[in-house]
């Protein structure tokens, strides 16, 4: 979800055009942003809905949700509730849909946005001096400076090499483990000069920290997992000819939407040649290749640049 902002409230929603197109919005439609932020793919999303549309918005950030109550404030066509995409089926609920149809597109804006690692108080980026928090909901679950505290070195290793894919993981969590007996790691500056320190600049000349980060981040906030569980939820939630449009930022995120999307679009293999069986068939169509960000896109917005959208619509 990484936008390119001046302040903190400011933002370029990414590959935005593409991903309207791919929701093939209905005026009267009703649709579910699972990821609202600050709401920049959702405004547009409202813009192109006529009276009888609806929009309705999770997010897990309570800064994102004060943004979206503004919002639904003077929007009535828009409602917004805190909490994951991954609990839908609970959260529609909270919405008072307890008998609802379906939506006709569902948005997902995977990962952390630019007012999010814009604020050090959130401790999402190593750019500049904060507490290092990172959790999107900073009133639930634990913070990483509390988890890199009492994790073990193999815990920390695995983590570094499985959500940050991160060669030097070993080396790292060595460091992070013999440093925390001297003092404690609680400032993302505190982390990233360790990092730094630990194995230098890498020959891609990203900041050394880059992939840490990455992978503590997905660890605290239980990213990848929810990812999984949470497709599986959000095509349930799909009526016949509703659109899904998922934007994932790096390929641990893609391979998952990829391999889902896949998954869906096929028919158990055992059933092709036989009469029909109950969830058998292929609940998905692909609708295109993957799509990228212009060049121009990526010139306005560099962190836009690994911005994936793929877009599948349910089957009867």
């Amino acid at each position: 979800m990484p936008e390119q902002s001046d302040t903190a409230y400011s933002h370029i929603p990414v590959m935005l055009e593409e991903t309207l197109t791919g929701l093939e919005i209905k005026p009267d439609g009703q649709y579910l942003d699972g990821t609202f932020g600050r709401g920049g793919h959702g405004r547009a999303l409202l813009s192109r809905l006529g009276k009888q549309g609806r929009l309705f918005a999770f997010d897990k950030d309570p800064d994102a949700i004060a943004e979206g109550q503004k919002l639904a404030a003077h929007e009535p066509r828009f409602s917004i509730v805190q909490g994951s995409f991954a609990d839908v089926d609970h959260l529609l609920g909270d919405l008072g849909l307890v008998e609802f149809a379906g939506f006709d597109g569902i948005l997902l804006d995977l990962g952390v946005s630019s007012p999010q690692l814009d604020d050090p108080d959130r401790g999402f980026s190593f750019r500049a001096e904060g507490p290092l928090d990172m959790r999107m909901n900073p009133a639930h679950g634990v913070s990483a400076a509390e988890w890199l505290a009492g994790a073990d070195e193999n815990e920390i290793t695995r983590v570094l090499r499985e959500f940050g894919e991160e060669r030097q993981a070993r080396r790292i969590a060595r460091s992070i483990v013999t440093s925390r007996q001297q003092k404690p790691i609680a400032t993302t500056a505190q982390l990233a000069q360790l990092i730094k320190s630990t194995i230098g600049r890498p020959q891609d000349k990203k900041h050394p920290a880059t992939k840490s980060f990455q992978a503590i981040r997905i660890k605290i906030n239980n990213e990848l997992a929810d990812l999984a569980t949470g497709l599986d939820a959000i095509i349930k939630q799909l009526r016949p000819g509703g659109r899904l449009a998922v934007i994932s930022f790096h390929s641990l995120e893609d391979r998952i939407v990829k391999r889902a999307f896949k998954k869906a679009a096929q028919a158990g293999p055992v059933y092709r040649k036989l009469p029909p069986v109950p969830g058998a068939r292929a609940v998905l169509r692909l609708v295109g290749k993957a799509q990228f960000p212009s060049e121009e896109e990526i010139s306005l917005n560099p962190r836009c640049r690994s911005a994936v959208l793929r877009v599948a619509e349910k089957l009867s």
